[in-house]
């Protein structure tokens, strides 16, 4: 699998739009980041409808919220602004660690996640178990695994 640095740049991006205030948090930090990333990568090894590059999977609509339209992170992640942000660069250095697997997977093999933050939990999270909970995010893998089989 062949990652160039557009890719690492819009799973950087996401992970700024997703979790940059989770890093300064003392039950985040520099692992919520981590995790985001490692939510991506296993979408990518799931090779499912999430899609078969970062970019893909990132900008998937509603996938990661960050991305949607009306998100007002949207314009931020788009902006070469944040480029100059040490919390992005910071997301950029993440996001290159993981796709190169420097960082363990801290979700344990989580496909989704949600912020606490929202006013109700999604509906996929219903009847779902809970992987991990880090900082303001919970972690869940839906996605059965390839050697589960299919149903």
């Amino acid at each position: 699998m062949s990652i160039n640095t557009e890719e690492i740049d819009v799973l950087a991006r996401t992970i700024y739009g997703e979790a940059r205030g989770e890093y300064g948090r003392r039950d985040g930090g520099m692992a919520a980041l981590i995790a985001v990333g490692n939510v991506v990568m296993n979408r990518l090894k799931a090779k499912t409808w999430y899609g078969l590059t970062l970019k893909e999977i990132c900008q998937k609509p509603f996938q990661f919220s960050c991305w949607n339209r009306q998100d007002p992170n949207r314009a931020l992640i788009m902006s070469s602004q944040i480029e100059q942000e040490p919390i992005f660069k910071i997301c950029r250095e993440v996001a290159q660690q993981v796709v190169t697997y420097q960082w363990p997977d801290l979700t344990q093999g989580s496909d989704h996640y949600y912020a606490l933050t929202l006013s109700n939990p999604p509906a996929w999270s219903q009847q779902a178990q809970p992987r991990l909970k880090l900082g303001q995010h919970v972690f869940f893998k839906l996605t059965p695994s390839l050697s589960a089989g299919r149903s």
